[in-house]
C-alpha cells in the first residue's frame, strides 16, 4: 500500500472568524514586510502567528504545525490526526502531513518553500531541535526573524477586530455579574468560578453560532489567594470579610478578553477599603493618560510618581497593562506594547491596551490581600475608548 508523506485532504465548508478579505489584508501586510528583507518565503509556526493570518488555532499534543507564506502562496501545515479541520477553519490553502515516517512536516513545508531560499521564522518559537530540521530540509541562505515584523503588525488592529474584541469584553462583563451573583460565605473558589465560566461559554454560543469553543476560563481567588494575578482556582471556602479577585477571560477564535476585579465578602475594613480607593484612583489615573502619541514607558512613569506619592509604589507586583488581540495565557503576547519601564512603542489610534494596576500587601500588614482593577481601552484619534462595562470600587463590588 502507498502510504503518502503528505497530501490535501479537504471538505467541508470553510468557517472563519474574520473574511477573507481581512486575511488578505493581513497577508499583504507580512508580504510586504518580506519584501523589505529580500525574503522568498515564511514559516510561522507559532499558534498567534498561524492563527492571525489564517484563522486556524491549532492543538499542537506533541505535534508540529506551520503556515507557509511566500510571495503567491499561503499554506497551512497541519497533522494528520486532525482531517480536514485545519482547512475548513483556514484562509488559504491546506497540507496536511502523516506520521508514518518521521520528519514528513519539513518535507510538507519543502513542497511549499523549496530549497536554498531566503527564509523568515519566528526565533522566539521555534525550538533548537526544530530549527536544525529547517536548516538540513530546507538549507535556507540565510534565515531571518520574523517574530518583530509579525508582532508590530499585530500591535495595530484593524476594525474588524476591534469589533471581535468590543464582544469579547462584553461576554467578560457577563461573566463577571455571573460570578458576583454566586458569591457568599462558604461557597468555594471552584464553585464562583465555573458559574463565570459556564456563563461566558453560552454568551460566546449565543452570539458566535459557527465558531469553536474552547479556552474560555476563570482565575477566581480568595483570601491570601489574592496576592499573585495568575493564581490558580482552588477549593477554599470563602468567609466574610475576604478580599477576592474576579478574573473572567472569554476566548473567541483566539481572541483574548478580560474583566479583573477587586470584591469583598460582605464587608471591608478601613485599611483594605484605603489600598483599594488609592488603587482604584491609580486606576482611574493611568486610563486618563491613554492616548495617541504617549509612550508606554510614559504612562508607567506617571502611574509610578502617583503610587510613590502615596508610599505604595513599593507593592506594584508587575506592569499596568498589555495589547489585546490573537493571544492568551497559554501563547501569544504582542510584549512590544505593555505598560513598563522598558517598553518604548508609543500609543497609536487602533492598538487597544489594559489598564490594572495591582497591588500586593503581604500577609499580617493591614489591607492584607491582593487589589486589581482592569479595563481594556481602544486608543481613539484623541483619546481612548473604554469597552470595559461592569462597575469597579466599592460603591459595587462588597458583595454576598
Amino acid at each position: 500500500m502507498h502510504r503518502p508523506q503528505f497530501h490535501r485532504f479537504h471538505q467541508g465548508d470553510r468557517v472563519l472568524p474574520f473574511t477573507s478579505q481581512e486575511y488578505d489584508v493581513r497577508l499583504k501586510g507580512l508580504r510586504q514586510a518580506m519584501a523589505q528583507t529580500g525574503l522568498d518565503a515564511v514559516v510561522l509556526t507559532s499558534m498567534h502567528n498561524i492563527a492571525y493570518y489564517s484563522g486556524f488555532l491549532y492543538c499542537a499534543f506533541g505535534r508540529p504545525y506551520a503556515l507557509v507564506v511566500t510571495p503567491t502562496d499561503s499554506v497551512t501545515i497541519s497533522a494528520g490526526i486532525d482531517a480536514a479541520q485545519p482547512w475548513r477553519r483556514g484562509h488559504g490553502d491546506n497540507i496536511t502531513y502523516t506520521d508514518w515516517e518521521r520528519n514528513n512536516y519539513w518535507r510538507a513545508i519543502a513542497s511549499v518553500t523549496g530549497a536554498n531560499t531566503a527564509l523568515g521564522y519566528e526565533a522566539d518559537h521555534m525550538t533548537l531541535a526544530q530549527k536544525t530540521l529547517m536548516d538540513s530540509f530546507l538549507s535556507p541562505t540565510r534565515a531571518i526573524d520574523v517574530a518583530p515584523a509579525t508582532m508590530r503588525q499585530r500591535m495595530h488592529k484593524s476594525p474588524a477586530e476591534i469589533d471581535l474584541i468590543r464582544h469579547g469584553a462584553q461576554v467578560a462583563d457577563v461573566g463577571g455579574y455571573a460570578i458576583r451573583e454566586a458569591i457568599k460565605p462558604g461557597v468555594r473558589e471552584i464553585d464562583v468560578a465555573m458559574a463565570g465560566r459556564d456563563a461566558m461559554e453560552l454568551e460566546i454560543a449565543q452570539r458566535f453560532p459557527d465558531a469553536e469553543y474552547r479556552d474560555t476560563w476563570v482565575w477566581f481567588q480568595s483570601g491570601i489567594n489574592t496576592d499573585g494575578a495568575h493564581n490558580p482556582v482552588t477549593a477554599r471556602v470563602l468567609e466574610r470579610g475576604d478580599i477576592l479577585s474576579l478574573n473572567t477571560f472569554p476566548m473567541i477564535s483566539g481572541y483574548y478578553t478580560a474583566l479583573e476585579r477587586t470584591l469583598f465578602v460582605q464587608e471591608v475594613d478601613d485599611a483594605s477599603r484605603a489600598i483599594w480607593d488609592s488603587n482604584v484612583a491609580a486606576h482611574e489615573y493611568g486610563m486618563s493618560l491613554l492616548k495617541p502619541g504617549v509612550s508606554c514607558a510614559e504612562v508607567t512613569e506617571q502611574i509610578n510618581v502617583f503610587f510613590a506619592e502615596r508610599d505604595l509604589l513599593q507593592y506594584r507586583t508587575f506592569g499596568y497593562g498589555h495589547s489585546f488581540g490573537i493571544l492568551s495565557h497559554y501563547y501569544g503576547r504582542e510584549a512590544g506594547l505593555e505598560l513598563r519601564e522598558d517598553i518604548d512603542t508609543v500609543l497609536e489610534p487602533g492598538m487597544v491596551i489594559s489598564m490594572e494596576p495591582m497591588l500586593t500587601i503581604p500577609e499580617g500588614a493591614p489591607g492584607a490581600g491582593g487589589y486589581r482593577e482592569h479595563d481594556i481601552l481602544v486608543i481613539t484619534e484623541d483619546g481612548n475608548e473604554n469597552i470595559t462595562g461592569y462597575p469597579y470600587g466599592p460603591d459595587f463590588n462588597v458583595v454576598g
